[in-house]
C-alpha cells in the first residue's frame, strides 16, 4: 500500500480561510528581520500566509493582521511585490 503523504493546513490572515499550504503565498519575516516574499515556501524565518485573492491580501494589510502576524510593520515594496505576485496568478 502506497504511503499516503499530509498536505500541511494552513490559515489566511485576511479571511481565515484553512486549507492546503500550496494555495496561499507566504510572507516571511526573515531572522534578521527583512520581510521576504516567499515562493518556495521554505525561507527561514516567520511566515504569514494570504489567500490568492486581492480581497483578502487588502483585509490582511488594511486591518493589520499580517503585521500582527509577522510581528512586524510590512514595508510598502513587499506590499507592492505582493500584489504584483497576486496579479500574476489570477492571470
Amino acid at each position: 500500500m502506497p504511503k499516503v503523504r499530509k498536505v500541511p493546513q494552513r490559515t489566511c490572515v485576511g479571511c481565515g480561510t484553512v486549507g492546503d499550504k500550496r494555495q496561499f503565498m507566504r510572507v516571511v519575516r526573515t531572522p534578521d528581520g527583512q520581510v521576504v516574499l516567499d515562493a518556495t515556501g521554505k525561507k527561514s524565518g516567520r511566515g504569514a500566509y494570504v489567500c490568492k485573492s486581492s480581497e483578502c491580501l487588502a483585509r490582511a494589510i488594511k486591518g493589520g493582521r499580517l503585521a500582527r502576524a509577522l510581528e512586524v510593520e510590512v514595508p510598502e515594496s513587499i506590499i507592492k511585490d505582493l500584489e504584483a505576485a497576486l496579479s500574476e496568478t489570477t492571470r
